[in-house]
């Protein structure tokens, strides 16, 4: 059995967590941390050790809110929104310098930032030190009663896809100049739960799904608006624009910028299979929620081809999953439906049937870890998608 650290070690290590943020985990000393993440089985070594002690913060603050969500608002408890503030918790404070998350925090409590570093700061550590250690007991009786056994999900039989009759037909897009946007339209009826639907459709016509994913290289630096790719179509369609159509506001790729500079990766790249949000601009008013920008391709040569591989594919939908549960609870969003393009088709080199087997599979497996989510996998050519369609009725 795990042992568990002690209050004052996890104090301590929490003050240096604080000022650093989460990014600068791995700079910080860990060790109470890391031990109180084993104890509540959430990671077994070095390789996960930071992404498990992420998780236990996570739960922690949870459990400061009763073990609901946190939301930004008055409907939370104070303690939890200033520890979610303050670590970085929610979503989009991860990366902000410890100063503003200070700063945030001190606006829970309607204080100015010192007073809030001289009192409030030292409860709401104290506190979360104190969250951990439960989570970590809990986790020390799950171990005590032994596994569970018998298959905890349902999994929801497969059925061949099939295409709507009046499925919208791809549409042609120029290779220069701002075309004019078409209609969104929704394609066919909503995708059942537990089911991976493909439809003949631009995923930037895609409405009432929550999440898109969009298909970017290891440099999160999305396509020109002009150019006829996935990264292209979605910057140019979430862009704000004026009464004369100029953009006004290039959403996306301005928050991608944001993050890189906050995580000081601006002209570096990430991992391949990397995934990171945005909001979705304009796609708003579609009833679209987020946008996944998944980091699968990885330029080659001078950049005029890039090297995808399927296990890259598979790495990025279940990091996209992931994400999406991390936000449905941070941002206190009801997420439930996520939309995939072929991803991997294009100057990646991937065989269409080699990137849906790859897409399939991973998809599988996060509908059978969690059959309540609607897959929709879309795509502007029917030949495509009758080749997902058998790639679907084939596993």
């Amino acid at each position: 059995m795990h042992p568990l650290p002690a209050h004052e070690s996890l104090v301590e290590e929490l003050r240096e967590v604080r000022r650093r943020g989460l990014p600068g985990l791995r700079h910080c000393p860990r060790d109470a941390l890391r031990e109180a993440a084993e104890a509540a089985g959430l990671c077994g070594g070095e390789q996960d050790e930071q992404s498990g002690i992420e998780e236990l913060l996570g739960a922690a603050v949870r459990r400061l809110a009763g073990g609901h969500p946190v939301r930004d608002d008055d409907s939370s408890d104070p303690l939890a929104r200033a520890a979610a503030h303050s670590f970085g918790i929610f979503p989009a404070r991860r990366g902000v310098p410890g100063t503003d998350r200070r700063k945030a925090a001190a606006g829970v409590y309607g204080v100015t930032t010192e007073r809030f570093r001289k009192s409030q700061e030292r409860d709401v550590i104290a506190e979360l030190a104190a969250a951990v250690l439960a989570v970590a007991r809990e986790g020390r009786v799950r171990e005590a009663a032994g596994p569970v056994t018998g298959d905890p999900w349902t999994l929801v039989p497969r059925e061949p896809a099939t295409l709507p009759p009046t499925a919208p037909p791809g549409r042609a897009i120029p290779a220069a100049g701002v075309p004019a946007r078409p209609p969104a339209v929704r394609p066919g009826a909503a995708a059942p739960a537990g089911r991976i639907t493909v439809r003949t459709c631009p995923i930037e016509l895609v409405r009432d799904v929550d999440i898109l994913v969009s298909s970017e290289n290891t440099f999160l630096e999305m396509s020109k608006t002009f150019r006829s790719t996935v990264s292209g179509a979605l910057r140019r369609a979430a862009a704000l624009r004026d009464a004369s159509g100029e953009i006004v506001d290039d959403v996306l790729a301005r928050e991608l910028g944001v993050w890189l500079r906050t995580h000081e990766r601006p002209g570096v790249p990430v991992r391949p299979g990397t995934v990171v949000a945005t909001s979705s601009g304009a796609l708003a008013a579609q009833g679209v929620r987020r946008i996944h920008h998944a980091a699968i391709a990885a330029p080659v040569g001078n950049g005029e081809r890039y090297h995808v591989t399927p296990a890259v594919l598979a790495e990025a939908v279940r990091a996209s999953f992931e994400l999406a549960r991390q936000e449905a609870e941070f941002l206190a969003l009801p997420m439930s439906s996520i939309c995939f393009p072929l991803m991997g088709t294009g100057r990646g080199g991937l065989s269409v049937p080699t990137a849906a087997r790859a897409l399939l599979g991973a998809l599988g497996q996060e509908l059978r870890r969690d059959p309540s989510w609607s897959v929709l996998m879309v795509t502007p050519d029917e030949g495509h998608a009758r080749l997902l369609m058998a790639a679907s009725s084939a596993r």
